[in-house]
């Protein structure tokens, strides 16, 4: 993959679909939200015509509380999962990444006061909206042994959602999709920030 990956999905429609583009403009994924269902399914393409299905990523319970996101491939094969950890936070968002039984990685808020403010910004009706597009979240993505390996960004914007993915360090292939994966499933969890 050429980074930095793009990753977008409007705000105003019906089911979610997120576009992934690598450096080049090029679609390298893309990912459908299944609207109303009792636990989460999202669906992973190679591209925008569905035709070539890569991924399924399944709740393993109906209430979001600790649920874990298996990530299942084409043919069968398990990829990990990720689970938010503890409870929803004002604080600071935090996700792990498993592989196995293990955790793999995992996802944290890089700057957990850009989080408070928007929280308390966030219900002031005018001020709310300014602060959601002015305060950008970003998470950092650490291996199990505490290297970097990716930071994703939000930027403004007010149509759409609109992160940017940069590869800190070199990982495995197998882990950077299974990261890629992860932050996925974690956008849309966390669609209703800035």
């Amino acid at each position: 993959m050429q980074y930095p990956l793009e990753l977008r999905f409007k705000l105003f429609s019906f089911s979610q679909q997120i576009t992934v583009c690598d450096a080049g403009g090029i679609s390298i994924l893309f990912v459908k939200q299944k609207l109303f269902r009792l636990k989460e399914k999202v669906e992973v393409f190679s591209d925008s015509s569905l035709q070539s299905k890569l991924f399924e990523i399944n709740a393993n319970r109906i209430i979001d509380f600790s649920a874990n996101y298996k990530f299942t491939a084409a043919d069968g094969s398990d990829w990990g999962a990720v689970r938010r950890h503890g409870m929803r936070s004002l604080w600071a968002a935090h996700y792990e990444v498993i592989e196995g039984n293990s955790v793999d990685m995992h996802i944290r808020e890089e700057n957990p006061w850009k989080r408070l403010l928007e929280s308390l910004l966030g219900e002031i009706p005018l001020v709310g909206f300014v602060a959601l597009y002015l305060l950008n979240p970003s998470y950092l993505i650490t291996m199990a042994d505490g290297t970097t390996a990716m930071r994703i960004t939000k930027k403004p914007s007010i149509f759409e959602r609109f992160f940017v993915i940069e590869k800190i360090s070199e990982v495995d292939q197998d882990d950077e999709l299974r990261a890629l994966l992860s932050l996925i499933m974690m956008v849309l969890l966390e669609k209703s920030r800035g």
